[in-house]
């Protein structure tokens, strides 16, 4: 019963949810039987963990939860589902319930939860990454971990609630926040999970994207025993970066109304964009396969004296620019990206999203000066930038793998190339500053693989294909030694598969062979450049 209960939560929560933050997106997740799964079976109580003596850390639930009865309610600090998500829950197979509270530092308050399995677990445990300032537990990724029949666990990374006023004189939260809560995590769970099946897992992995991604390669550069395998989606890698970005446009936009773009002159900038640049790649298909390739002015759409027809005005070409340019630490000189072209229908009035202007806004109000009242126009872009990287804790840009390779662990790290919300650049740029460091592209390409997606959005989404299965990839590489060439992606629309595409390890790209359907993925072949 558990194992049918595994595939249908599998089922529903890929018709029911969009790709969550921490998660990869869902794809048709059906690569390996769960009935071919090994089988682990408990040998302790779930209940007698209450009493388990940890370093750091106190027990406050341990409880079994029986198949389908899950509800999202306490411990505080967890974020309540969407309805869909409750729904799912509906079909999860029995296991044992477990939350702790840990204090590695005299001002830490970390939440965790760790799920395991009553029965047919695949003694393999997968930790769920957080979204954002997230300080709540993400329990429909944990969902869909536990259907798989993995032991999961998640944080909700030492505070509750969103945003990041909680970091104003607490310089050891944000530590949590950066990157200790996850390792706590991985530490503390694997104890717990010995004592439940008297066996660690067999294999560890993190599921991540977005702060969940950056999360990920914090772990791979500072704790490369912690997990075997990492799945690193839309990396928040450049943390700071990325909002000094994202405030920097807003605080044009927000002193010029005329700057702005609207909702439909946006889709005139992306039409015009794919009408340039689409067939770069040997296709016409309505998709980006190398957005760096392309170099479309938006001057070409100003508008032609009084006519104002399907045009953009001085101002509106000058904000297009603006949201396509890079930024340069004026003192490091490290390049920050900026979007691609292509990524214009995620857009906003105010350029990039409300979470990443909220989050940068937060970033420099709480994090940098501690001023509650700090507001975007006080931003001074070549001072303000300087001083958030000297104080920063949470970027993940250390390019050094080599400890997380030599330990054989494997990292596949995604990107859409129309993410609107963290710049794919942030990805290209690390994965070239990783083979710059280690001098070797076999060694970096036998255990460090990026993929880039056309067409797709922030962790999912967008106009390309944009479901994929990198769960079973990973597992293939880590468990069998079998690299993932090509990562087949799909584009549903209305319930059914419209395109599907591969997704090739970067700097490769998909090449169209010449003949069949450009909707196939049989039909492209992964290539250089």
């Amino acid at each position: 019963m558990a194992v049918s209960r595994g595939l249908l939560l599998v089922l529903v929560v890929a018709s029911l949810m969009s790709p969550a933050p921490g998660q990869s997106s869902p794809a048709a997740r059906t690569s390996g039987s769960p009935s071919q799964r090994p089988s682990f079976i408990a040998a302790a109580s779930c209940k007698g963990l209450a009493s388990l003596t940890l370093p750091n850390a106190t027990i406050t639930l341990a409880r079994r939860v029986d198949a389908g009865a899950f509800t999202p309610s306490a411990p505080a600090g967890s974020a309540a589902p969407p309805a869909a998500a409750a729904q799912a829950f509906r079909v999860l197979p029995a296991f044992c319930r477990v939350a702790a509270t840990l204090r590695p530092s005299s001002d830490s308050d970390i939440k965790i939860e760790l799920w395991m399995p009553a029965a047919e677990w695949n003694g393999k445990f997968q930790a769920v990454g957080n979204g954002a300032f997230m300080g709540s537990i993400p329990y429909a990724a944990m969902a869909t971990a536990l259907g798989r029949g993995y032991a999961t666990g998640s944080t909700d990374t030492g505070h509750a609630g969103g945003g990041a006023a909680w970091a104003v004189g607490h310089p050891e939260k944000l530590i949590d926040y950066g990157w200790r809560a996850v390792h706590e995590l991985a530490v503390t769970s694997k104890k717990i999970l010995a004592s439940y099946y008297e066996a660690g897992p067999q294999f560890s992995y993190w599921n991540g994207c977005s702060a969940g991604g950056r999360q990920g390669l914090k772990e791979a550069q500072r704790f490369p025993s912690d997990f075997d395998g990492i799945i690193a989606g839309a990396p928040g890698l450049d943390w700071t970066g990325r909002a000094a970005q994202a405030v920097r446009i807003a605080q044009v936009l927000e002193k010029t109304d005329a700057a702005r773009l609207s909702q439909a002159e946006r889709q005139l900038l992306h039409g015009a964009v794919i009408e340039a640049c689409d067939a770069l790649d040997g296709v016409k298909d309505g998709l980006l396969e190398s957005p760096q390739r392309c170099t479309f002015d938006p001057g070409v759409l100003q508008c032609k004296g009084s006519d104002r027809a399907a045009c953009l005005t001085a101002p509106q070409v000058e904000t297009a620019r603006l949201m396509y340019s890079s930024a340069v630490n004026p003192k490091t000189k490290r390049e920050i990206a900026g979007l691609e072209r292509g990524s214009e229908l995620g857009w906003t009035d105010l350029g990039w999203t409300g979470s990443a202007r909220a989050t940068g806004l937060d970033q420099f109000r709480f994090l940098v000066f501690g001023d509650p009242t700090w507001d975007v126009q006080k931003f001074d872009f070549h001072s303000d930038i300087v001083r958030a990287e000297e104080s920063d804790t949470i970027n993940a840009l250390d390019p050094n793998l080599k400890p997380f390779i030599d330990r054989g662990g494997k990292l596949v790290q995604y990107h859409g190339w129309s993410d609107p919300q963290i710049a794919p650049g942030n990805s290209t740029q690390y994965y070239t500053r990783v083979l710059e460091a280690l001098g070797r592209a076999s060694e970096v390409h036998d255990s460090y693989r990026l993929f880039m997606a056309p067409g797709m959005a922030h962790c999912g989404g967008g106009e390309g294909p944009n479901r994929f299965d990198m769960v079973s990839a990973l597992e293939q590489w880590v468990e069998h030694g079998r690299a993932p060439d090509q990562i087949v992606a799909s584009l549903t629309v209305n319930g059914t598969v419209a395109r599907t595409r591969p997704l090739c390890p970067y700097p490769q790209v998909a090449a169209y062979k010449g003949t069949g359907s450009a909707d196939e993925a049989a039909n492209f072949v992964c290539t250089a450049r």
